[in-house]
């Protein structure tokens, strides 16, 4: 890999990035340690027990560090008697304050828990949304500035041991970061880099990095520039990995593998988290199954190393193909769905794959969701399918009524077996791609490759298999494919979404193929495949929710509110809506939301278009019939269907 885009150590290879270990207490983070698992409180700061009792359920559930709000000194003091009950119940779990905005409260809680976050955006920084002209002179005043205002909180970690997490946030990137930088991933990690620099001034190297995004393509490429950035500069810090905002259920889910995946794959993490609009014990079950898969990573089949990689691994740039009916080219991704195991196909088979049949009407009505392929292998269909969803057979059963379009093997396309002038789907794994096949794919217009991979490394050899293809100039559409078996639902989800959104986040891959034997019913395996592309970002075909977990600064019930807006607006296809439980993860946090609801004070919410306020301090009550009032005075309301 060059130089110029090493982030890991090696494509093909897997073994963790070893960065130096620091100690948050009792718990080694980095190092020979294994990945940690972290979550935060959701209750108020000020109400100890509470707070201490929902600290219990989640380090019984697993939780190796518990991260605790701190927005103000009187939070920040009150860490003492949290940290105090927890020791006298036998619980020596690190605690974390979390601070934004307030450096008194960051210095007191150092001298009581065993690491601080501090999010630099903010720290010394309060946002405007301003652009400011600055000269080197002037930037440099800033960071002097800066500097003045951060030594002292780490004179006080270096006295009492106190660890410090330096997390930038993509949505609170400070003004002055914001107008030489921008709005972009090289922001995020010089937001980081500064205050790294000045710690490393001070001789203080207890602390861990984190780039934290609700864009998960965002969260992968500042995570890799990071590491790249410290690399050249030689240092070798821990990475805690996150997605913010995830949102709830299935969708939270998806989006967290995509980016903390995407990253694990790759060797990189030291400690995850992951953020879930829900209590944050359910937030460590989902964190331990995405981390138990690397235990035994290390020694799988060899893949054959990367020399020279066309990818761009810190900015998003799709793989050029060619289109072949609706695939490939500028088209969105495709999904196909795997019935070939089914026993029997009927009508009603195809309602879970997005198609409704409506027998007084005689027609399919489609959903946003609907498939646009289904593979049935040898299976007969013998009725009139919907004219958008093509049928994919084996080629054999194709040859006998040459309906649909023909799976094929390789051996069977080298050796001149009859095609379908239109589409034809053709099986290879990376053992397959030969010299031959390539050639004859170049000048081949009608074929899309389904990889797959037995490998236990099976996305990096798929994406070396892509790399191949690039470097030869083949232009030959791919569906991802990869086969699944007994898994529960939430298993399937994670697994899938981070095995195929590890590639779609660098632009690899024209379609999905979810295989899964025994993980769930189909409606569950046809929604994971459309959330692997919304949260990849490369298919929108839902509303997005961008939604805080919650935390000590809520000023409103997350979990109630969330439900309440998903049920009157999740008809709005391709639209985001943030939903916040406080200022602190208000207009950064969601910062390409085309919508926010916000909390300012105990039961008042703020309504936001994009950045911009358009009402302030509405009570619960009135907010949600609010912003939809707000979206259909953009013209972006439509009524939902009955």
């Amino acid at each position: 890999m060059e130089v110029s885009k090493k982030y890991c150590n090696s494509l093909t290879d897997y073994s963790r990035l070893i960065s130096r270990e620091v100690m948050v207490g009792n718990i080694g983070v980095g190092g020979g340690n294994p990945i940690r698992i972290q979550s935060m409180t959701t209750t108020d700061t000020m109400d100890t027990e509470a707070t201490v009792q929902q600290a219990i359920r989640m380090i019984d559930a697993g939780c190796e560090i518990v991260r605790i709000t701190a927005p103000s000194k009187k939070e920040a003091h009150n860490l003492a008697n949290i940290k105090s009950e927890l020791r006298a119940k036998g619980y020596n779990t690190p605690l974390v304050a979390d601070i934004h905005f307030t450096p008194n409260a960051a210095e007191i809680a150092a001298t009581i828990v065993e690491k601080v976050r501090i999010n630099p955006g903010n720290y010394a920084d309060k946002k405007k949304f301003e652009a400011i002209d600055y000269t080197n002179e002037s930037y440099a005043a800033e960071l002097e500035r800066i500097r003045e205002r951060l030594i002292p909180l780490i004179t006080i970690c270096k006295e009492h041991g106190t660890a410090m997490r330096i997390g930038t946030n993509h949505g609170s990137l400070s003004d002055r970061i914001m107008s030489r930088y921008g709005d972009s991933a090289i922001g995020m990690v010089e937001s980081a880099l500064e205050f790294l620099r000045i710690c490393r001034e001070q001789n203080y190297h207890n602390i861990v990095l984190s780039m934290k995004s609700s864009n998960t393509q965002v969260v992968v490429q500042a995570y890799r520039l990071l590491v790249n950035k410290m690399q050249e500069e030689g240092m070798d810090y821990p990475l805690h990995l996150g997605v913010t905002e995830a949102g709830e259920a299935e969708d939270g889910r998806i989006k967290s593998a995509v980016g903390i995946g995407t990253l694990l794959e790759d060797g990189l993490g030291d400690t995850i988290r992951v953020s879930l609009t829900e209590e944050p014990e359910f937030e460590i079950p989902v964190a331990q199954e995405l981390v138990k898969r690397y235990t035994n990573r290390a020694g799988h089949d060899s893949i054959e190393s990367v020399t020279e990689s066309p990818l761009t691994p810190f900015e998003y740039n799709r793989r050029k193909t060619s289109e072949i009916l609706n695939i490939g080219g500028k088209n969105a991704p495709i999904v196909m769905a795997d019935f070939c195991l089914k026993e029997k196909i009927t009508p009603a088979s195809f309602f879970a794959l997005g198609y409704n049949y409506s027998v007084p009407l005689d027609k399919w009505n489609i959903t946003d969701t609907a498939c646009d392929y289904v593979f049935v292998g040898n299976k007969s269909v013998d009725f009139e399918t919907p004219g958008t969803l093509g049928v994919i057979y084996n080629h054999k059963t194709w040859l006998t009524h040459k309906k649909g379009f023909p799976f094929i093997d390789v051996k069977s396309y080298l050796n001149g077996c009859e095609l379908s002038k239109k589409l034809n789907i053709l099986y290879v794994t990376l053992p397959e791609l030969s010299k031959e096949l390539i050639a004859k794919l170049k000048t081949d217009t009608s074929v899309v490759l389904m990889i797959d991979t037995y490998n236990k490394h099976g996305m990096a050899e798929q994406r070396k298999l892509f790399i191949e293809l690039i470097n030869n100039n083949c232009k030959t559409p791919v569906i991802i494919g990869r086969a699944y078996g007994n898994l529960s639902e939430t298993q399937l989800q994670l697994q899938a979404a981070t095995d195929m959104g590890a590639l779609l986040i660098d632009g690899l891959g024209d379609g999905v193929f979810v295989a899964a034997e025994n993980c769930g019913g189909d409606k569950s395996v046809n929604d994971t495949a459309f959330g692997i592309l919304q949260a990849s970002r490369t298919r929108i075909s839902k509303t997005e929710y961008i939604s805080c977990p919650s935390c000590g600064r809520t000023l409103f019930d997350l979990q109630e509110t969330t439900a309440k807006i998903r049920a009157v607006t999740s008809h709005l296809k391709g639209l985001k809506i943030g939903i916040m439980g406080c200022i602190v993860n208000g207009p950064g946090e969601m910062a390409d939301a085309d919508y926010g609801y916000v909390g300012t004070g105990t039961g008042k919410i703020t309504l936001y278009k994009e950045k911009e306020v358009v009402e302030r301090n509405l009570s619960e009550e009135e907010a949600v019939e609010s912003l939809i009032d707000l979206i259909k005075s953009h013209g972006d309301w439509i009524e939902p269907k009955i």
